[in-house]
């Protein structure tokens, strides 16, 4: 370790930590690989660290369940990520199966289709390739790439080119 980054490592005792991680938690919604990460960085010891884990889910300043629904909603909601790209986001995070099926399910299927079907509509529009099957895999690609359905797409190109 460099010089300058010991400069960087903050290094907290055990309350002055759990204080300043309870206000990282009430800012934002966070998800425990997070805030374990954070309490690293400030230096504490893995026992330390999860000793004040879960104290902060005792508390409800940390619920996995929570966070993973508020991080799918917003993530559709917002940067219109598909269900694949969500839940590959969340297994990164180290999010447990049962909650990311719960952010999932909680994704409004109708919701869900108008998104896709506007999305393909406006690729559709700024797409200027004059070869109708080049067209449809660049719209298609896309729509995949941003974690929906390979399925679903094509299922929805074809309704909107009939």
């Amino acid at each position: 370790m460099t010089e300058k980054e010991q400069i960087k490592k903050k290094v907290y005792d055990k309350k002055t930590a759990f204080l300043k991680t309870q206000h990282y938690c009430a800012y934002q919604e966070r998800s425990q690989q997070e805030v374990r990460n954070k309490l690293f960085e400030w230096g504490l010891h893995s026992g330390d660290v999860e000793n004040i884990i879960v104290d902060l889910i005792s508390q409800n300043f940390i619920n996995e369940e929570r966070f993973a629904i508020l991080f799918a909603g917003g993530k559709f909601r917002i940067k219109k990520w598909g269900r694949i790209k969500i839940k590959n986001e969340l297994k990164l995070r180290k999010i447990s199966s049962y909650c990311i099926r719960k952010a999932l399910e909680s994704i409004d299927d109708n919701d869900y289709i108008l998104t896709l079907q506007q999305m393909i509509e406006k690729k559709a529009l700024l797409t200027h390739e004059k070869n109708a099957y080049k067209k449809t895999a660049k719209i298609a690609g896309f729509a995949i790439s941003k974690g929906f359905e390979p399925d679903l797409v094509r299922e929805e190109i074809k309704r909107l080119n009939d």
